[in-house]
């Protein structure tokens, strides 16, 4: 019922839109802004895939009008159509590939005519799709790492902090992603550390607590599987790592990415031992604590429908239940 009213609510707001525009006796580029302004608003915050819909049939007409007329306002249109493509839930790689070629008519003309920070987003955003279409092998994570570095030329920490932080940790996601020899694998794992690393050292808790605890979670998750001949201390600075992203990442605020966090946590805990100087007497209490993390991850998971990540987290969950059943058994002797 309630998708059927914001489906009916988006109709209607292009079709308003649409014909006060027609009717409108404004000029054609003021016309063509009204139509941007509002597609970007349908888009800002989006309570359903039907306003992005809405937002790119807005997009659709802003380009239409366009043409070769205004080509600095049909580039935008396309990149903003493209960000409500990428935007909008799916399981296939459809409206990736839209929002790609999207992109990539928009990125030559604003290079032309553009600002630098439009030409950056693009590039980030363009990053951003090919990155999701590698699963699909539909793109190579190479080009998305060099879009996020050209990027980056514009967004440095200094004046872009947040988008800075935001393609270190696009960057640091992608090296994690590398197929390679083990030696290659080990450098690419301690590139996303450094990577994640830099870009915490632009942003705060106060200032950017989104995407703060993203970082921080990456991080901790980087670090513990990190190849060390330290792996006790890199444990210990994940593990302060995931209760810096927990400030931010709450049950009440952020379900989901909370789920996820203390599910990662868990994974620390299984391994890391009760007293750091007597590792010999073993883990029980942590183990202990990582069950508690596992029963409430798996039971936001499957409240929201995550069934493949409930899945990860139950079998993790057995795996460790086990273990704590061999404490009890060997106590019971």
């Amino acid at each position: 019922m309630q998708s059927n009213i914001l489906l009916s609510q988006s109709q209607t707001t292009v079709q308003v839109a649409i014909a006060a525009v027609e009717s409108e006796t404004a000029s054609l580029s003021e016309k063509i802004e009204m139509l941007l302004a509002i597609a970007m608003d349908l888009q800002e915050k989006p309570k359903s895939s039907q306003q992005l819909e809405a937002a790119i049939a807005l997009y659709n007409k802003a380009i239409e009008l366009s043409q070769e007329t205004y080509p600095l306002f049909k580039a935008r249109a396309l990149a903003g159509k493209g960000t409500a493509l990428r935007t909008i839930p799916s399981e296939d790689p459809e409206l990736l590939l839209s929002a790609q070629q999207a992109y990539q008519l928009a990125l030559p003309i604003l290079q032309e005519l553009g600002s630098p920070k439009e030409v950056a987003e693009v590039e980030m955003n363009l990053g951003l799709v090919l990155q999701a279409l590698v699963p699909f092998q539909r793109a190579k994570i190479q080009d998305a790492v060099q879009l996020y570095q050209r990027a980056l030329k514009t967004f440095n920490g200094l004046t872009h902090p947040q988008e800075y932080a935001i393609l270190q940790n696009n960057i640091a996601i992608a090296y994690l992603s590398f197929s390679s020899a083990p030696e290659k694998k080990e450098m690419y794992q301690a590139l996303a550390v450094q990577n994640l690393q830099e870009g915490l050292e632009w942003i705060s808790l106060q200032n950017n607590p989104r995407e703060y605890a993203m970082l921080q979670n990456n991080l901790a998750n980087a670090l513990q599987y990190l190849p060390s001949t330290h792996p006790l201390e890199n444990n210990l600075k994940a593990l302060e790592a995931y209760d810096e992203a927990l400030k931010v990442r709450t049950l009440e605020a952020t379900p989901l990415e909370y789920a996820s966090t203390i599910a990662n946590k868990a994974n620390l805990l299984y391994n890391l031992p009760d007293d750091l100087e007597h590792p010999e007497q073993g883990n029980r209490q942590n183990l202990q604590q990582a069950q508690t993390y596992y029963q409430d991850a798996l039971e936001i998971f499957s409240q929201y429908g995550e069934f493949t990540r409930g899945e990860v987290v139950a079998n993790a969950l057995a795996e460790l239940e086990q273990e704590l059943a061999a404490w009890e058994e060997v106590e019971s002797k």
